[in-house]
């Protein structure tokens, strides 16, 4: 009886988040694609990273800078669970916005409460009566988990806390209320907790202001390490020891870079994509290895890629890669969410609208490439402005037309004019009627919204959609429209600054000869005043309450409706797409239309009469073995056959 008591009052022996997990999490069938008890062999590589976020580990702060698909976010799932269930205490969890984070808590932490038993014991259901269960706060014995957003300094402030988890903080905003850095201000809500523990954790973007980037830097940088299975060297796996056969992503395969330390050879040992999870277990010699000295001994980082994903094969990789080479824009999105990398801008300075005059080509109509047509309008004072573009496969390029209609915009003539011209049809080589214009979207944002409202609303099912631009990081086309406003309309939200920055970095592949990916065409019947004006605007960086913020700027007073007008295209391309239209395929259907018809075969002369033989007629039979076509095969050169070499590539990207 002693003994049981004594054993009652006793401290829980020390538990790691990865042992925790592994005893009590279960994976819902709602928020996994592999339900179930929880493996933390499956991603060998999270555990040295949970086990830092654990009470009895002198570390302070953890830095994860990842790609996608490599289970980060349920390591930050665990640290919670363990929180709750063993190490009791406040902890909050932030997410880039109050939206993001109330359905976070509904998609993927209230799952992970009702399938763990050992969670589910200590927070009741939402519907019972004080259960202390809501979807921004969960109460348990001894703490509580609070969710907030990035863009709530409300939200930042308050209780204290000793557990914090930063969750893609590259995509907060600069300042949340204008109060501050959101991940400072959720910082200092730790700093009355000497054993604190803050889990930071995201996808980089830009690397002049990213966050996790810092982070990582400030910490020790450690990379997985995997051991080749031919010499034994440990080395983390990096894109350029991908390699792949040409054409042939399939091939995809981890190759050894290291060198005989006599003779200088690379061992060049490949690992193929069924390798790949020996190699990233701990039986095999995996292991994270630090590459820097830390600002503080607490501070631990890590990088991690896609490349060590279970669901993410090499192949899928290299395909991602080969699609996006060739457009910056799409090279981006590759280095930021499958390498795990920032993104460096090495363009600099704005294009050259006089390198752009010298560019122009001559056509007129639809070139044949041209798969879909999509129109953006500017509304101005005076006036209305459209561009119309045509985009082929990968987003290729073609400006069709640039229309200006003078006009008070509150009269309904000038809108009549706008309404014709959205009607008409542009000669196109695969389309005897022409082609249409498939979406168009038109700006709300001026001193005429009520017009456009008015212009719109009963045209939306032409697709011709009301938008309204917003600066900062956001989508180009948002999930979902919002009607609220006067005009009841469906309004698209839409990131003019995302959209921007891609059409920037696209103008660098414009000319004639020039194809592929967001490659720009623009006939010679664009003047240097068109030019002028889409190329006004250039990045400039500012300082928003201590944080570096990336800005577009142009000079006061200089015109940019060009390069309204083809963000506003661009838009309604994006919305075509969100809408379910693959750009693609619709060229795939452009190109089989083109594609010459078949020629019918040549009729067969007519079979001779039929004739008895006779005996002299009658041929000598064949010897045997021998083919009656034997004299119509390909003959063999010199009669050797000639065997294609293979020849193995990496990405040109390192």
């Amino acid at each position: 009886m002693f003994e049981e008591g004594i054993a009652a009052i006793e401290p829980d022996p020390p538990f790691t988040v990865s042992e925790w997990a592994d005893e009590h999490r279960f994976l819902s069938s709602k928020a996994s694609s592999e339900p179930g008890k929880w493996r933390t062999a499956r991603t060998p590589y999270l555990r040295e990273i949970m086990d830092s976020l654990s009470t009895y580990s002198a570390v302070e702060t953890v830095a994860l800078m990842k790609g996608v698909q490599i289970g980060a976010s349920e390591a930050g799932f665990n640290f919670v669970g363990y929180t709750i269930h063993h190490s009791p205490g406040p902890i909050m969890y932030v997410l880039p916005t109050i939206a993001m984070a109330k359905k976070f808590s509904k998609t993927r932490i209230d799952p992970m409460i009702s399938e763990s038993p050992a969670l589910a014991e200590k927070i009741q259901p939402a519907r019972a009566r004080d259960s202390g269960n809501t979807i921004e706060q969960k109460d348990f014995d001894g703490g509580a988990l609070f969710m907030a957003g990035a863009n709530s300094g409300s939200g930042l402030r308050g209780s204290p806390v000793s557990r914090l988890v930063l969750d893609e903080v590259d995509a907060y905003p600069a300042s949340a209320d204008d109060e501050g850095d959101p991940a400072m201000l959720a910082i200092k809500r730790t700093a009355n907790f000497p054993r604190r523990k803050i889990f930071i954790t995201s996808s980089p973007k830009l690397k002049i202001n990213s966050r996790i980037e810092k982070a990582f830097k400030d910490g020790d940088q450690r990379y997985y390490n995997v051991k080749c299975e031919r010499c034994g060297t440990l080395q983390p796996i990096m894109w350029h020891a991908i390699k792949w056969e040409a054409g042939r992503p399939e091939t995809a395969a981890f190759v050894c870079q290291a060198a005989d330390p006599d003779t200088g050879e690379l061992c060049e040992h490949r690992h193929t994509e069924a390798r790949k999870k020996f190699l990233l277990s701990e039986e095999c010699g995996a292991a994270w290895v630090p590459t820097a000295t830390p600002i503080r001994p607490n501070v631990r980082s890590y990088h991690l890629s896609a490349l060590y994903s279970p669901w993410f094969k090499w192949s899928e990789c290299v395909s991602e890669f080969l699609a996006a080479k060739d457009d910056p824009a799409l090279l981006q999105i590759f280095v930021n969410t499958v390498l795990g990398d920032s993104w460096e801008d090495l363009s600099g300075e704005k294009a050259d609208p006089e390198a752009l005059l010298s560019k122009r080509e001559d056509f007129t109509g639809c070139p044949a490439r041209v798969a879909l047509i999509t129109a953006g309008v500017d509304v101005q004072p005076d006036r209305l402005e459209c561009e119309t573009v045509g985009w082929g496969r990968d987003e290729e390029s073609w400006s069709l037309d640039y229309k200006v209609f003078h006009g008070d915009p509150s009269q309904q003539e000038v809108w009549d004019q706008l309404d014709d011209y959205l009607r008409e049809r542009f000669p196109h080589p695969a389309f005897p009627n022409g082609m249409a214009i498939s979406a168009t979207a038109v700006d709300t944002g001026g001193s005429n919204t009520q017009d456009v409202y008015r212009f719109v609303k009963p045209r939306e099912g032409r697709r011709i959609w009301g938008i309204k631009g917003y600066a900062g990081r956001r989508p180009v086309w948002p999930k979902k429209p919002t009607r609220n406003n006067k005009g009841r309309i469906n309004l698209f939200p839409i990131g003019v600054d995302s959209a921007k920055e891609t059409i920037t970095k696209r103008l660098e592949k414009t000319g004639p000869g020039v194809a592929g990916a967001g490659a720009c065409h623009f006939p010679m019947e664009r003047d240097k005043e068109y030019f002028d004006q889409l190329t006004v605007e250039v990045k400039k960086t500012r300082y928003v309450k201590g944080f570096k913020d990336v800005y577009w700027w142009k000079p006061d007073a200089a015109r940019n409706e060009a390069l309204d007008c083809r963000v506003y295209a661009y838009a309604a391309l994006q919305g075509l797409i969100a809408a379910g239209i693959v750009l693609n395929r619709e060229a795939t259907k452009v190109e089989a239309k083109l594609a010459p018809a078949e020629p019918a075969p040549a009729p067969l002369p007519p079979a001779p009469e039929a004739l008895a033989p006779t005996p002299e007629a009658t041929p000598p039979a064949e010897p045997a073995g021998e083919s009656q076509h034997a004299g119509i095969q390909p003959p063999r050169a010199n009669g050797k056959v000639h065997r294609k070499r293979r020849r193995v590539v990496a990405s040109p990207y390192m």
